[in-house]
């Protein structure tokens, strides 16, 4: 039986009748995205909401946390003043497990140097009610797949990658911990009506094109900031002939072209991939409601009336794609990847394959994977590179190994890593990759930003399906294209690979001895939740202070951007997730990754204390102990990527006040307003060439903020002249009061004070 089914019931015995009060509101039919957002209002709407201009309240069904997010998403619930979550919430550990050797050892190594984080989060979770999910039991958007997600319900996560829930037709959305203790506390969660993408899939995929490949091939029309602000459905007989686990694939790669979440509509491959996970139940409720579990018949008719934006895709003509490097939105076809490595340089010889992840890593994805594998023995083959899995989930790893998946793998020499993130965050203990030598990797994950994956800047890594990645993990060349070259066998005979195959589920259904599972206690009133004041991992949280009530004056300019900035440049993963509970220490690599305007550096800006140049985390403490408050500037996108809303935190802490950018990435922005930061941008793109590295700035305004109303900066240059610049801000009225009131958290903690 599913969890929280008594919460599944009441969603669907309320949605039929809450879509028809929405249709007749809006005057027309409704996408199914519509459907599952009106459906999740907090009240009832008295108007059309207008996308991508209204902000909206919502009640989402569920929170989920993985285990580096949830440790602040939870030092910040611990200040809410609440018993126990409103709606049901997980906790789920696969971030802090560092790959090297193989899962047995790497699992036992991250039990013992992270113990101490993981017992702060079981006893948050037994405490207030939330579902803890232990080390090792698999990647938080795999095992919501598996038991949470539900079609027609709507959830949020504090990563980015929830959005993979929408391939079981959830409305699943990425957000920061801030968001998820708004959630967790009972109250609304506020989003901009996201403006409608849709995307009609038609034919079949068919031989070596997997559903990965729609999504590259969509994230090479949209780029990496082509759905902000969007929810992407994906439509028609394409759709319907995709796997459920095919569709979660597509859906958590959105967050690479920004999109707000992706979604599809209920149909045959969830209701059985629902009965192959035990959740026979809620198949039986989404069958009975399946009419309402999809748009209204005109929409899928006439589609180009009902989304602001529509993209039409063949999939009887979609080639396989390698995405990268260094952004997941470069697309290549394989067909024309000879060419494109050649004038662009990239080294073509594979060193490592890397299949799994949160992305690509059900049972399907490894199964086509292992028809692969075993031509290698069957065609006298040798595999000429390093080949590794992660598997998603405890419940995949156990069901592939009895189907003999991973003996089939160990007579190709492959590791199997242990059900966690590992090299896709960076959590890849990855030998010689100290010494920063170019080298081409190709792997099924989602991102592949550079040192994303191993810390070294030139490592080119390709973004494929598990598929193509194993195909060219035997090959050992990035120009290789298994639908019409050939491979050299041991016995120097030319042998071509057959095209993959494998079952969308196990034919023997899924097996698992231990899923990982932990329950609350039923009272959590005696849990004792203890932290060492001395910790280096975890530190307790205070109150940010309140604005003091006049303009900003007198701001350094900590930093001026050149290119792409993501939260992974913000606030770099790998080794520094073990501070994620401790945010004096994690701000120690504060915008490290980040490239300085002024001199093509990283980490390297000048302290206008001194005149000297330094690490930037440095710069910004000299700055803070000075009481000087400090401005950072950026480009376009700016915090495109995780969800992480240290990457809002840490300059917070630090005595930043504003960021001022071309443009931001959605979650981002929204974590910097609700840490009581400025999130502001250009009114003209063109005045970021105005600003000069000994730049002292001022922000004129805030004593009429108002929604709508342009701020203005005076830049005060070293050479005595200054000029003015208009800032623009989308702050509603109530993020307003959370930038008065110093964080949304602060507002928060006085109103449950009032209540209790």
């Amino acid at each position: 039986m599913a969890f929280d089914i008594d919460l599944i019931k009441k969603t669907y015995a309320e949605f039929e009748q809450k879509v028809n009060a929405a249709r007749q509101l809006l005057g027309r039919p409704l996408t199914y995205a519509e459907k599952v957002l009106y459906a999740h209002l907090t009240t009832p709407a008295t108007r059309p909401f207008e996308r991508g201009v209204d902000y909206v309240d919502f009640a989402p069904d569920r929170v989920a946390m993985q285990d580096a997010t949830a440790q602040m998403a939870l030092l910040q619930f611990m200040q809410a003043g609440r018993d126990k979550v409103a709606v049901p919430s997980t906790v789920h550990c696969d971030h802090l497990i560092m790959a090297q050797t193989g899962a047995e050892e790497d699992l036992k190594r991250a039990n013992a140097e992270s113990k101490e984080v993981y017992d702060f989060l079981a006893s948050v979770s037994n405490k207030y009610g939330i579902g803890f999910w232990k080390p090792g039991a698999g990647i938080i958007h795999q095992v919501v797949l598996e038991n949470y997600a539900f079609p027609g319900g709507m959830m949020i996560g504090t990563d980015s990658h929830t959005v993979n829930a929408g391939g079981l037709g959830m409305i699943a959305i990425g957000v920061g911990g801030a968001d998820a203790c708004d959630v967790m506390a009972g109250l609304p969660w506020e989003l901009k009506m996201p403006k409608l993408i849709g995307v009609k899939l038609t034919g079949k995929l068919n031989g070596w094109a997997a559903p990965k490949d729609i999504i590259l091939k969509v994230a090479g029309i949209l780029t990496v900031k082509g759905g902000t602000g969007c929810i992407i459905e994906y439509f028609g007989e394409g759709a319907q002939s995709l796997s459920c686990t095919g569709k979660g694939t597509i859906c958590n790669m959105g967050a690479e072209v920004g999109a707000t979440t992706s979604t599809f509509a209920y149909d045959e491959s969830m209701s059985r991939y629902l009965r192959a996970t035990n959740r026979a139940d809620v198949a039986d409720l989404a069958d009975a409601l399946a009419e309402h579990l999809t748009a209204d018949p005109e929409v899928y008719a006439n589609p180009e009336k009902y989304f602001d934006q529509l993209i039409e895709i063949n999939l009887d003509e979609l080639e396989p794609h390698l995405n990268g490097p260094f952004t997941p939105d470069l697309a290549t076809p394989i067909s024309k990847m000879k060419e494109a490595a050649a004038a662009n340089g990239w080294p073509t010889k594979v060193e490592v394959g890397l299949i799994g992840s949160c992305t690509n890593s059900s049972y399907e994805d490894i199964s086509r994977a292992v028809s692969l594998a075993k031509q290698v023995s069957e065609k006298n083959l040798k595999t000429k590179a390093e080949f590794t899995i992660t598997p998603g989930s405890e419940q995949v790893r156990y069901t592939i190994e009895r189907d003999g998946f991973l003996e089939t793998f160990d007579k190709i020499g492959a590791t199997v890593f242990a059900n966690a993130c590992g090299p896709c965050i960076g959590m890849w203990n990855r030998v010689g990759a100290e010494k920063k030598e170019k080298n081409t990797i190709v792997h099924s994950f989602n991102r592949n930003f550079a040192k994303r994956a191993d810390g070294n800047p030139n490592t080119y890594a390709f973004v494929a399906s598990p598929e193509i990645v194993t195909a060219l993990a035997i090959a050992g060349d990035l120009t290789f294209n298994p639908m019409t070259d050939t491979l050299v066998n041991e016995d120097g005979v030319e042998v071509k690979l057959d095209p993959p195959t494998g079952d969308e589920l196990p034919v023997k259904g899924f097996a698992v001895d231990d899923p990982g599972y932990q329950a609350p206690a039923a009272d959590g009133s005696s849990v004792q939740v203890i932290v060492d004041p001395n910790s280096q991992r975890l530190q307790l949280l205070e109150p940010f202070p309140a604005w003091e009530g006049t303009d900003l004056k007198g701001l350094k300019l900590l930093i001026k951007v050149k290119g792409k900035c993501t939260t992974d440049h913000i606030s770099m993963a790998g080794p520094w997730l073990k501070y994620r509970g401790h945010l004096d220490n994690i701000s120690n690599n504060l915008l490290i990754g980040a490239v300085n305007y002024f001199n093509d550096k990283t980490d390297n800006v000048k302290n206008q204390l001194t005149g000297e140049y330094g690490p930037v985390p440095a710069t910004q403490r000299a700055y803070k102990a000075a009481g000087i408050g400090s401005i950072v500037v950026g480009d376009e996108n700016y915090g495109e990527g995780s969800s992480r809303e240290h990457a809002a935190m840490e300059p917070r802490h630090l005595g930043v006040r504003a960021v001022l950018v071309k443009s931001f990435a959605r979650i981002h922005e929204t974590n910097l307003k609700k840490q009581g930061m400025l999130a502001l941008t250009f009114a003209n793109k063109d005045d970021y060439e105005k600003i000069q590295e000994d730049d002292t700035i001022d922000i004129i305004g805030l004593t009429e903020f108002a929604p709508g109303k342009p701020l203005t900066l005076v830049l005060h240059h070293a050479d005595g002249t200054s000029e003015e610049i208009l800032a623009n801000h989308s702050y509603n009225a109530q993020q307003i009061e959370w930038f008065k009131a110093g964080g949304a958290l602060n507002i928060i903690r006085k109103q449950f004070a009032g209540n209790n």
